[in-house]
């Protein structure tokens, strides 16, 4: 069960509350797209959406390299509440307004995050001349 100060103490900390201000307007989003948003780097995004995560606030799903994240569904009534209305305070102010702005002039997530791990090592790296691997394999 969410004890109501590990809901405060995630909402004392910005890129925490900037992060659940976003999904709460969102039905998911994935970390490359808040970090695009708010404008931080991976890892301190993952950073912070793990502390979310631990805290029972967000729940996560793995969806080949990327990672989608929402609030918990299982959230309390009361939680759901706190974070609407802060939702409601805060989502016309700055830095709010503009990471929502950021959010929906972001094109479509494969072109964000980049092509999976194995292509983009494929772009990198050429592949070595075919008389190069010929003589490799004589050895």
């Amino acid at each position: 069960m969410l004890a109501a100060d590990t809901l405060f103490r995630a909402l004392a900390d910005e890129t925490r509350l900037r992060c659940l201000v976003l999904l709460a307007g969102q039905e998911e989003l994935c970390v490359c797209e808040l970090t695009h948003a708010l404008k931080v780097s991976q890892p301190k995004m993952s950073r912070h959406l793990a502390m979310l995560r631990e805290a029972g606030l967000v729940a996560d799903r793995r969806q080949g390299l990327w990672v989608f994240y929402q609030l918990n569904p299982g959230l309390p009534d009361w939680a759901r509440a706190v974070l609407s209305d802060t939702v409601a305070g805060l989502a016309r102010q700055p830095p709010f307004a503009a990471d929502a702005r950021r959010l929906t002039l972001m094109v479509n997530p494969a072109e964000r995050c980049g092509p999976p791990a194995a292509t983009r090592a494929a772009v990198a790296m050429p592949a070595a001349p075919t008389h190069a691997l010929e003589h490799r394999n004589r050895r």
